[in-house]
């Protein structure tokens, strides 16, 4: 009980952060673009590498979104 009541008094005291960091928009920007490439060479024809293209670019962007950066040693020892 007491850990949940801690648990929303540091929630209310930490300004909002965003859910994703650098990282994850760069990532996320290489999947779109590598998924955009993958559907310009289909439309140009291109049998071999579009598809292979495609599906990397779509596999990419789930660990685009879970990835997560360096958590820094004094949030760390803040939380405990």
């Amino acid at each position: 009980m007491a850990t949940a009541k801690k648990k929303v008094e540091s929630a209310e005291n930490h300004a909002y952060e965003w859910p994703f960091g650098k990282k994850n928009y760069i990532l996320l920007a290489i999947s779109l673009a590598v998924i955009v490439l993958g559907f310009i060479l289909l439309w140009q024809g291109d049998i071999t590498l579009a598809p292979i293209l495609l599906v990397l670019g779509y596999g990419m962007v789930p660990f685009a979104i879970m990835a997560k950066g360096k958590v820094d040693e004094a949030q760390t020892e803040s939380d405990d």
